[in-house]
């Protein structure tokens, strides 16, 4: 393998991410009679326009305390606008928040990706993750990767980075100076790093500037110029003798 360690995004790369579910609008009903014993308050669409002004609001008010790219907590900016949900015990309120974000958009492993995957673990190829994220996205990529024949596991524990856990999200710089770090203790240089991702702002810019090495996924050219592909190319691309 050409690298020691590949770091990789999760929405648009590991995780297909497609249209809502044909039923969302049933959906959406159903989730507040079973939860909550009474029909929802606004519509989804309602839902969704509230839910962006909160977050552009609490956006403002982090980079105006010095944090360029902030990340927002989804349960609280959720309760900001359904306050009625803080009644729920803590399980179920996790629960309908996992359900209410599986009603917005249908998720699916990326083809090819668990065949990469499975070769850069069984060549000993450190694995790490770099992803603007919250709570429910482990357990999105869990299942996903059940799907087949993985488990999270497999990507280090250490070098993971989980944007809602941190409180600051890609492309802020010191997402990859944190997980450079990381690697260095375990004696990887950033020559040694692949970073790979969908994104040229967020994923592969901020990691060239970091010394990393980078592979865009996308089905056209890359207009960065530097290697780009989908998963199968990649996986040619990364037994290729040096």
């Amino acid at each position: 393998m050409k690298f020691r360690a590949v770091i990789f995004d999760v929405y648009a790369t590991l995780l297909e991410v497609g249209a809502p579910p044909t039923d969302a609008a049933l959906r959406w009903q159903n989730l507040f009679t079973e939860k909550l014993g009474t029909p929802p308050p606004v519509s989804r669409t309602e839902f969704s326009t509230r839910i962006s002004q909160v977050i552009a609001r609490r956006h403002a008010e982090a980079k105006a305390n010095g944090i360029p790219w902030p990340e927002i907590g989804w349960p609280s900016v959720v309760l900001a606008v359904l306050p009625m949900l803080a009644r729920l015990p803590a399980p179920k309120f996790e629960e309908f928040l996992f359900q209410q974000m599986q009603i917005g958009r249908t998720l699916r492993m990326a083809d090819g990706a668990a065949d990469c995957l499975r070769r850069l673990n069984e060549a000993g190829v450190l694995l790490g993750i770099a992803s603007n994220s919250q709570a429910y996205t482990l357990r999105e990529l869990t299942a996903a990767l059940r799907g087949t024949g993985l488990n999270l596991s497999m990507f280090d524990r250490e070098v993971r980075f989980w944007s809602f856990e941190n409180g600051f999200s890609k492309p802020d710089p010191h997402v990859f100076r944190t997980l450079a770090a990381r690697l260095e203790i375990r004696g990887i240089r950033p020559a040694e790093t692949l970073m790979v991702g969908d994104r040229l702002d967020n994923d592969i810019e901020p990691a060239r500037a970091q010394g990393w090495q980078t592979w865009q996924l996308t089905s056209r050219p890359s207009s960065a110029g530097g290697p780009a592909g989908n998963w199968r190319e990649l996986l040619a691309w990364l037994i290729q003798p040096a």
